[in-house]
């Protein structure tokens, strides 16, 4: 698998991409993704992440400073009371200046969160103090089960350890920085796991300033990968009876609404390509998957899938335009 570079010399823009760059969903919270590599095979990844990945031929990392910039320049169009929330279709702490990035960017006027995700593999005791001492906010922390066997199998690796996850949350529960642990219910794999990870958040103190819990429910996904013969539940029956049933057991609320983040509803930076547009575009970078190529205009990057050419112009149409996330085909 392959490192592409997104550096302010590489002319690649940071909004448009799914995978890498800053993502506006139209509220106070910002996605940035500052790579997407993953050192997990999780096997009901949602985005086929991991170094066994079946589909994936390209991991992008993005320049401190250029990513920075962008933010910045975003979160001046957002006004007051942003988060930024480090996220990405990996791991994020596999980003080498992870630190740096989470300090510069509580350094900026309109931001007043800072927060991450993590599967925790990475993050000792050292690691949370600095993250701790650069300003970082809150920790969603991924974990599926607390039984051994359960929770390895569940990584997709033959290394992991949930003794060192749980410590990790245990260190990050007494830190400065809130935890949320943030468990994905697999039904039948996971079904009484999930409990005892919702009791072992409780008892360390998770929940400080947010929710303690954020559940989260499996689904399907065209390039995902899906464990056994699983069937994803319905979101009614997920919300109505799944969590509601938790709720009852535990006493502590699991189904979360945006306000409980501080959430609310922004302008969203101008869209520049209508759905079924035709346009011309720079292809400039090969693509996550095989057959997308990575291309460039209107400041913006669109993915051309099942792209016939390496580089140079292309002609193509517009096909998806949601949240500035442009997917478009040659024509």
């Amino acid at each position: 698998m392959s490192l592409v570079r997104i550096t302010r010399e590489s002319d690649i823009p940071l909004v448009g991409c799914l995978y890498f760059g800053v993502i506006d969903r139209g509220t106070n919270l910002l996605q940035i993704r500052p790579s997407c590599n993953c050192n997990l095979n999780c096997p009901f990844c949602s985005v086929d992440a991991g170094p066994k990945s079946r589909t994936r031929v390209n991991n992008y990392e993005v320049e401190l400073d250029y990513l920075v910039e962008a933010v910045e320049e975003i979160a001046h169009f957002k006004g007051p009371g942003v988060e930024c929330h480090i996220d990405s279709p990996g791991e994020p702490m596999l980003y080498p200046q992870i630190t740096e990035l989470v300090q510069e960017l509580k350094a900026i006027e309109e931001v007043a969160v800072v927060s991450m995700q993590s599967n925790g593999t990475i993050l000792d005791e050292l690691k949370i103090k600095r993250l701790e001492r650069a300003g970082l906010d809150r920790i969603n922390l991924s974990i599926h089960a607390l039984s051994p066997k359960l929770a390895r199998y569940l990584s997709g690796v033959p290394w992991f350890d949930i003794e060192k996850i749980k410590e990790a949350a245990r260190n990050i529960a007494k830190s400065r920085i809130d935890l949320l642990v943030a468990p994905v219910y697999i039904p039948g794999v996971n079904d009484e796991e999930v409990c005892k990870v919702i009791e072992f958040a409780l008892q360390i103190g998770a929940g400080k300033r947010w929710p303690p819990l954020g559940i989260q429910k499996f689904e399907h996904y065209r390039l995902g990968r899906t464990p056994g013969k699983v069937k994803a539940q319905n979101w009614w029956h997920f919300y109505n009876i799944t969590m509601r049933e938790w709720e009852k057991q535990f006493s502590t609320p699991l189904r979360l609404k945006p306000q409980d983040f501080g959430i609310v509803k922004r302008p969203m930076i101008p869209i520049t390509f209508e759905r079924k547009e035709k346009a011309r575009v720079e292809i400039r970078a090969p693509g996550w998957v095989s057959g997308e190529q990575l291309g460039v205009a209107r400041n913006r990057v669109v993915s051309v899938m099942d792209c016939p050419v390496k580089s140079g112009s292309l002609r193509i149409q517009i096909v998806s335009n949601k949240h500035n996330i442009y997917v478009a085909v040659p024509i």
